[in-house]
């Protein structure tokens, strides 16, 4: 029956899932309103010979195998599984749908870089796994992008992909891309993506509107046009030394949150937005959206906000604090180690609550592996007697 037939495939499909990012294959759906499937998906295999077993193409093969078991359509997901399976025996592979080499390796990098912040450092592991094995891995990617718009030269998203390598011929590919009568939703937004890279905040502005006609309800694209009227009012704030209206930012971070009431980073922006503004009573509001949520880098402008414009240094310090507990090395925990290191040195300083502040002092000292300087703090706190940030 149809039912069991789906059931058999789901569960060949299984060893294609990355444990690692258990919704890969819900990303690749989100994908598919910038593509027509049935256009794009033949074609990027049209120029391969019956006979070539490319490893490569396992990937390619295993993501169109859940795409068409998600559109209901299982015979084409089940001849994607039998590409893979008959390519996995030709190299003598002991598994039916899985191989261990540097290309695959590689290809699982870039999907863990595609699916957020969280993965990089899975990504980080493949890269290194693969170059273990090759040293000359460059090839997997850049390399193979190139020969890609060799084999399609009209395929823009290919194009676009290319700005992962090198600035200055990424932009040529670019510009090529965003000429071509075909550019879409998903070219306007990876263009925007390297020009912010690179700077020009009105053309990143232009193609994020441009993004947004096909996608309006885009809570990302929405944030990311927030950035930019960000960065515009820095400029104006530096060149003119007056307070700007930011009402363009506003709306747009409002709306992102409309859209996505969890997007932590949009109502931190949107605080900062109101503090700006002078808005006090509607930026405590939206801070406390974010106030649930433990991810490291919510709380480093979290605790800025409430240091600097919520004047609430204890409200800061506890957020310091929660940010912290993140053993992770990271940007962000380096920017909380130095923010709660000033503010204990500023307390220190004015003998404001002084066993927290040394206690503090103490704790970084020992968070940054000082552990002489970390026993000295600790020894003054001890001296005295104070009550301590609850989250100490």
């Amino acid at each position: 029956s149809e039912e069991s037939d789906g059931k058999l495939i789901e569960d060949s499909l299984i060893p294609l899932r990355s444990p690692e990012i258990p919704n890969l294959e819900n990303k690749v759906l989100e994908e598919i309103q910038f593509l027509n499937t049935k256009y794009n998906m033949p074609k990027t295999t049209q120029k391969e010979h019956a006979n070539q077993a490319d490893v490569r193409s396992l990937v390619t093969w295993g993501n169109f195998a859940w795409v068409y078991y998600h559109m209901g359509r299982l015979a084409e997901a089940q001849t994607y599984l039998d590409k893979v399976e008959n390519t996995c025996k030709k190299f003598a592979n002991p598994s039916r749908y899985r191989m261990q080499c540097p290309e695959m390796d590689c290809k699982e990098g870039w999907a863990s870089l595609k699916c957020g912040g969280k993965n990089y450092e899975r990504a980080k592991a493949c890269f290194e796994k693969a170059l273990e094995v090759d040293t000359r891995n460059e090839a997997l990617s850049l390399h193979a992008l190139k020969r890609a718009v060799r084999l399609n030269p009209d395929d823009v998203h290919i194009k676009v992909l290319l700005d992962e390598g090198q600035e200055a011929e990424g932009e040529k590919y670019i510009e090529e891309a965003l000429t071509s009568m075909s550019s879409q939703t998903y070219v306007f937004r990876y263009a925007a993506k390297f020009y912010r890279r690179k700077g020009p905040v009105d053309k990143v502005l232009q193609l994020l509107k441009m993004a947004l006609q096909a996608t309006p309800t885009s809570a990302l694209l929405c944030h990311q046009m927030g950035l930019c009227y960000k960065a515009q009012m820095i400029q104006i704030k530096e060149a003119t030394n007056r307070q700007p209206r930011g009402q363009d930012r506003e709306n747009v971070d409002r709306l992102t949150i409309m859209l996505k009431p969890t997007f932590e980073l949009a109502c931190v922006d949107l605080a900062e937005m109101y503090a700006e503004v002078g808005h006090h009573r509607k930026k405590v509001l939206c801070a406390k959206i974010v106030d649930d949520h433990k991810k490291q880098e919510i709380h480093y402008p979290y605790s800025s906000f409430q240091e600097h414009h919520g004047k609430s240094e204890n409200k800061a310090i506890t957020h310091y604090l929660k940010g912290l507990k993140t053993e992770n090395m990271s940007y962000s925990r380096e920017k909380l180690l130095n923010a709660l290191e000033k503010l204990a040195k500023r307390h220190v300083h004015r003998n404001v609550r002084a066993v927290e502040s040394f206690s503090l002092l103490g704790l970084i000292h020992k968070l940054k592996g000082e552990v002489s300087d970390a026993f000295l703090c600790y020894k003054r706190a001890l001296r005295l007697t104070a009550d301590l940030n609850p989250m100490f």
